[in-house]
């Protein structure tokens, strides 16, 4: 038993160190507060809800239908079942590498027999010898005196952290996606609706000309004016039925499988808007983006390779031991005086390996990598952010306004229209006060669309989307020294 306790101190002292530098988190490259000026609204007097990373989706989407679509997406989508697979692919990776720091024990049980001539043998008379050996071996065992195999079980474990990460974002971006194509469908059937609405007008018009250029009251010059408009509606019935069957499409897509028809939207009046967040006043909430997060534990996974590239720099300690029978009669092999145990410590000093000054070049240079690409994500998702502060800022001052543009519009059609039937007046004005308010009325869906789809997507920029979770990197990170780590969010 000697050597399994010497087995066993010697695992316990090679696992304690390791040559990995120190980490420590870049300064975020942003500036601490969000922007400010005209476009954005005085983040000191918004009431909306602070939005966090756990605030979860079902928070905010407080329509029915969009819901129940984001529902059908979070089970049936293929990129977020691609994300989930990635994950369980990553935590086997880090469950092999692991293991190498534990010698992997083989029973081995064999049996030999040779002859050897007379001429040969010490005793001048031809020999035949039989051994069998049954044993509990450890081949070839590195013991990580320096931390190689340490680092590179951090590196795969920071690996699955980041695999864990990119799936949150994926889910983020999955219900961002929905509820955006949620409400372009909604705006494209209220635009349809408008068409629709416009070319029955136009056609009554067309056909009060009609009539009235068959009396001889109106030119032929007029028959055309009024035959313009009932074209270019006709034309845009057409394409929004287009765009409406496109983002049914879509939204099929996202859902990954048919919608069904009770969730779809009528339009933008039967959609119930998010509910508004706010950003806060720091910048900090970035760091708890998944996308921050998982650039940073990339980092982490490249600080941890520099450190096996410096352990490729000192002595390598292997083991190979047995522990066992052997006897030269297969019935003698249990007997008692038959145990046999062997061990064959082996260390090789590197002298000269070019391929680990390159090596060692190549981890550094990764890592500095790493802390460009971490600071990137920071710098994009301020932008990110501040582009949606911006546009929430504003879009409610262009919606007001667009609003009592359709109002004035709607009065001078009314009016054009009214001093067209008394006779007052030619069709071109009726015309021309028709193809500005059909235009404003777009306008003002567009503008509905805008404010709904950028709600959506600030709640998504500042982190938001995925249901809040009982697994962190610190806690996780504890329960894997003694384990496999759980999955964070697994249970949902």
């Amino acid at each position: 038993m000697s050597i399994w306790i010497a087995l066993a101190g010697i695992i316990v002292l090679g696992t304690g160190c390791t040559l990995a530098p120190r980490y420590a988190r870049p300064s975020p490259p942003v500036r601490e507060t969000w922007p400010s000026g005209p476009a954005y609204r005085d983040l000191t007097a918004v009431t909306n809800t602070p939005c966090t990373a756990e605030t979860a989706w079902r928070e905010i989407y407080t329509d029915a239908g969009l819901r129940g679509v984001i529902e059908m997406a979070l089970t049936n989508n293929r990129d977020l079942r691609i994300a989930s697979m990635s994950v369980e692919r990553a935590r086997a990776y880090y469950g092999i590498q692991r293991a190498g720091l534990l010698p992997a024990v083989d029973a081995v049980g064999s049996a030999s027999k040779a002859r050897t001539p007379g001429d040969l043998a010490s005793s001048g008379k031809a020999q035949t010898t039989e051994r069998y050996d049954a044993n509990l071996g450890v081949a070839a065992w590195e013991i990580d005196f320096f931390g190689r195999i340490r680092s590179l079980k951090d590196r795969a474990l920071e690996e699955f952290y980041a695999s864990e990460q990119a799936r949150r974002s994926v889910q983020i971006l999955l219900v961002s996606s929905v509820a955006q194509a949620y409400f372009a469908l909604a705006a494209d059937r209220a635009n349809l609706r408008l068409s629709q609405n416009t070319l029955e007008a136009q056609q009554a018009a067309f056909d009060l000309v009609q009539r009235r250029y068959d009396l001889g009251l109106v030119p032929e010059l007029e028959l055309f004016r009024a035959q313009t408009p009932l074209e270019v509606a006709r034309r845009d019935v057409a394409l929004y039925q287009q765009r409406v069957a496109e983002g049914e499409n879509a939204l099929n897509l996202l859902a990954g499988g048919p919608v069904p028809i009770e969730l779809l939207p009528a339009d933008l009046d039967a959609v119930c808007p998010p509910r508004g967040v706010s950003a806060g006043l720091s910048s900090a909430v970035l760091l708890n983006r998944p996308d921050v997060q998982e650039a940073e534990s990339l980092l982490k996974a490249a600080n941890a390779d520099l450190g096996a590239a410096r352990a490729a720099f000192f002595p390598r300690v292997t083991l190979t031991a047995a522990l066992g029978t052997a006897s030269g009669e297969l019935s003698g092999l249990f007997e008692a005086g038959s145990g046999a145990w062997s061990y064959a410590p082996k260390i090789v000093m590197p002298i000269f390996d070019a391929r680990t000054w390159s090596a060692h070049k190549a981890a550094r240079v990764q890592r500095e990598l790493a802390v460009a690409q971490y600071e990137k994500a920071i710098q994009s998702a301020f932008r990110e952010v501040a582009d949606a502060l911006a546009a929430q800022g504003s879009v409610g001052t262009q919606l007001g306004a667009q609003q009592s543009l359709v109002k004035a519009l709607s009065e001078t059609y009314r009016l054009a229209q009214s001093r067209f039937d008394k006779g007052i007046d030619s069709y071109l004005g009726v015309l021309d006060a028709q193809r500005s308010l059909f235009a404003a009325q777009q306008a003002l869906n567009f503008l509905r669309l805008q404010k709904l789809s950028n709600d959506a997507r600030l709640y998504a920029v500042l982190g938001g989307g995925w249901t809040a979770e009982s697994g962190n990197p610190s806690s996780v990170a504890k329960e894997a020294a003694h384990g496999e780590p759980p999955i964070p969010g697994q249970s949902q």
